[in-house]
């Protein structure tokens, strides 16, 4: 895949057959959208093309808002180049491109720019100022201007359409087993281990507090969980069990993110994992004592190690 920023090397590109979005999560939805892009641009011998933008335009559109992402910039990219798509154009998305209208965009980004004789919408996306106009409306500019619009089909697992709100919402109640389905791999956490309480140590469990990369990363409900770390520095993949939340018997305000790995001993503060989701044990709660804790620990652990022999 040719990742180009808009601006940069555009005049390189050849005439293609585009879709448009933000692709958070690059879930099985908008592999579906691609993979009909990729066909079309095959039959006609045309370029396939998918137009990203660098920041959520909502960010620009409204400073206060917050986004609660489930790919980076750099995971976008990654899982975009793994789709086969031709080229990924990135828009540097500022207040003066969020003034363009539809069709103004249509005409001076995608026809006039990047050569785009087929363009492709998702069934539920709306863009251009204030997102106003419908796919009705892109359909007339495109004819206006030589581009065909299509529309694509909704992706539909297990009875659910497949789109990022949706994803986003399942990982808020903490149903990453249907999240990660529908993003077609385990959703994942990247960090740095950062100095702790040391709380988990006095119970017999030892834990590495995570500190996320990214802020504006999406962070399942509270609970605790099966996942799967990888510790890239001593070239380590295996089970873990994974705490979500307050900490409630300790009276915890802060929310934070403990991973007690299992069977690892090695020091790795400082350094950077990945905490990739498989299930969700239980919900978050306040025990009597720190003994009590830990007995329910120890069978939070047999539950994790039964469904991680089951997923991984």
């Amino acid at each position: 895949m040719k990742t180009i920023v808009f601006g940069e090397g555009i005049t390189r590109l050849k005439p293609c057959v585009a879709t448009i979005g933000f692709f958070d999560g690059v879930h099985l939805g908008h592999r579906h959208l691609i993979a009909a892009v990729r066909k079309e641009a095959e039959q006609q011998g045309l370029e396939s093309t998918v137009v990203t933008f660098d920041r959520h335009p909502r960010q620009v559109v409204s400073t206060d808002f917050h986004p609660c992402l489930l790919s980076t910039q750099e995971e976008k990219l990654l899982l975009l180049d793994k789709t086969g798509i031709n080229n990924c154009v990135v828009l540097p998305f500022d207040k003066e491109m969020a003034s363009l209208s539809a069709r103004e965009f249509m005409q001076t980004i995608l026809a006039d720019s990047l050569l785009t004789k087929v363009l492709f919408t998702g069934y539920d996306h709306r863009f251009g100022h204030n997102r106003s106009e419908g796919f009705a409306d892109y359909e007339r500019y495109g004819r206006e201007m030589g581009m065909e619009v299509r529309r694509g089909d909704p992706f539909v697992l297990e009875g659910v359409s497949v789109s990022s709100s949706v994803v986003r919402s399942l990982l808020s109640e903490g149903e990453v087993g249907l999240a990660s389905r529908c993003l077609g791999y385990h959703y994942t956490l990247r960090g740095h281990v950062v100095d702790g309480e040391h709380i988990g140590t006095t119970i017999g469990f030892p834990t590495a507090n995570l500190e996320v990369d990214d802020a504006n990363k999406l962070l399942p409900a509270d609970g605790v969980y099966a996942v799967k770390v990888s510790v890239p520095c001593v070239s380590y993949i295996g089970p873990a069990m994974l705490n979500i939340g307050t900490r409630p018997t300790f009276n915890g305000k802060r929310r934070t993110i403990e991973a007690h790995i299992f069977n690892f001993s090695e020091n790795i503060y400082g350094r950077s994992i990945d905490v990739a989701f498989l299930a969700k044990i239980r919900g978050e709660r306040k025990f009597n004592s720190a003994s009590a804790l830990a007995e329910q620990l120890k069978k939070d652990k047999e539950e994790v190690l039964k469904t991680i022999n089951t997923s991984i």
